[in-house]
This record gives C-alpha cells, sequence and structure tokens, in this order.
C-alpha cells in the first residue's frame, strides 16, 4: 500500500540523512521525498511517500517518533489530505506541433515557462495521477527533459461534526 508520512524535524544537519537511513536499513524504497524549512527556521517539514504493509510502516512510524530530532510525525495515508507535485518539462517544439504542445498546456492548467526555437519548457502542478497523465500526452511529441519535485501534502482542515438536528 501507498504511504505518504509527513514529519515535522529539527533543521539541522544529518537529520534527514538518519530518517533516510532507517528505510534503507530495511531495504524500502522511498517513491518521494521532499524537504524544505517551515515558517519557522528552526523546523523542517519533510514529506515521504513510500510503499509498504501497514504493520511495518507502523513500526517505522514508531521509530521516527523516537528520534530526538523528530518533533512530529503523521502518517496521513488514510487522513483528509492536499497532496501536490510540481513538474517541469522541456518538450520538443516542431512547427507542427507547438499549436498542440500549447492547448495540452491549457487544458492541463500548465505554464509556459520558456519559449525557445526548438523547445517549450513547461510548469504542471497537481497530485501524481495529473501530472502522470499529462507526461503521458506529450511522450510521443518529445520530451527532452523532466524534473519532478515529488508530493508535498498537508492534513485538511477537520471540518466540524455535525450535531443532533443540523440539516445538512
Amino acid at each position: 500500500m501507498r504511504h505518504t508520512i509527513s514529519l515535522f524535524v529539527d533543521n539541522e544537519s544529518g537529520v534527514l540523512s538518519r530518517v533516510a537511513g532507517l528505510f534503507s536499513a530495511r531495504g524500502f524504497n522511498i517513491e518521494s521525498l521532499n524537504v524544505a524549512e517551515t515558517m519557522d527556521p528552526d523546523t523542517s517539514r519533510i514529506t515521504l511517500v513510500t510503499e509498504g504493509d501497514d504493520f511495518i510502516i507502523s513500526q517505522i512510524i514508531k521509530r521516527f517518533n523516537n528520534m530526538v530530532n523528530v518533533i512530529n510525525v503523521t502518517d496521513l495515508t488514510d487522513e483528509p489530505k492536499v497532496e501536490r507535485e510540481l513538474v517541469l518539462i522541456r518538450v520538443e517544439a516542431k512547427d507542427k506541433t507547438r499549436a498542440e504542445i500549447l492547448r495540452m498546456a491549457d487544458i492541463f492548467r500548465a505554464k509556459v515557462l520558456d519559449v525557445g526555437q526548438k523547445t517549450y519548457s513547461l510548469e504542471l502542478t497537481g497530485d501524481k495521477e495529473k501530472v502522470n497523465a499529462f507526461i503521458e500526452l506529450l511522450l510521443p511529441l518529445g520530451i527532452k527533459e523532466i524534473a519532478r519535485t515529488g508530493t508535498v501534502a498537508m492534513e485538511r482542515e477537520a471540518k466540524p461534526a455535525k450535531k443532533k438536528g443540523d440539516k445538512k
């Protein structure tokens, strides 16, 4: 099963290495790893996506909770969340495909970042499925280069519980 895990950690050297080491020691692959400073410069958020059964992931989360530099760990897998990924794509732009590339970019709400004589550079933000669908459509046109951020995720705001007698 695919798991999305969010960690808040001390923004110090070596923390990311210890987090990644926990996975490599168990022979797990990290599908996506994203790290950035939060609003507090002393804290970073790590968003990690991996595949594994629930028992093993729960054991890894317990280990994360015991790490000194880990402030908070949340398995977002079954939680209401917002997930996004950013992709930059340089695609071959021949005379006969330029209009088609721009139509696809418009349909997917991608931004054209750079127009060259032979290529377009595009930016797309969305969930993994949207990004993959966009890439699949551009493949036959000649993708020259791709740079992906990997998944970033956060929980959605909890909705208040309905009280007895409330209407929909």
